[in-house]
């Protein structure tokens, strides 16, 4: 996984104009079963996956906090939500609160999750393969193919498949 994870962003970076021009034909007429096949690619990739492995995206991204989450966070790390929000989270250029820095505060040395029951939604749902209307967040899945080993799996296979 190490080796491999060295050589992604490179490997995305190589196959960005070929993705790029697949998503743009896959928006203009997305396939009417997508999120049917999106759903089972995305499970078999995580039968094979193994995110304690890799947490790339822990420690290369931050997620997006909506207000649920810093509520339930807050609540489960027994603070006030001001107070969490002013000790981890910053507020960036689109107006999103994020991770005043990354890796992510609450991920440990073992790739675990300190609040993993609870975690934001964006990580909860990450890398987004298996999303309803995918062909909406093909940008998104473009970005993350240079993060997550799973992401960069799942585009080739769409494609070895013509989806």
């Amino acid at each position: 996984m190490d080796d491999f994870l060295k050589r992604l962003p490179q490997l995305a970076k190589d196959k960005h104009k070929e993705n790029k021009k697949y998503f743009a034909g896959l928006k203009k007429k997305p396939p009417k079963n997508l999120d049917y096949v999106m759903q089972e690619l995305h499970h078999a990739e995580f039968e094979r996956t193994d995110c304690l492995k890799c947490a790339n995206c822990c420690k290369t991204t931050g997620p997006l906090f909506t207000n649920a989450d810093i509520e339930r966070i807050a609540k489960y790390l027994k603070m006030k939500p001001q107070q969490f929000t002013d000790t981890y989270l910053r507020i960036d250029e689109d107006n999103d609160y994020v991770l005043q820095s990354v890796p992510c505060t609450f991920l440990g040395p073992d790739n675990y999750c300190a609040i993993y029951d609870i975690r934001p939604k964006a990580c909860r749902e990450y890398p987004h393969t298996d999303r309803k209307k995918f062909h909406q967040i093909t940008n998104l899945t473009l970005k993350n193919t240079s993060i997550c080993p799973a992401a960069y799996n799942i585009v080739e296979e769409m494609k070895k498949r013509r989806i």
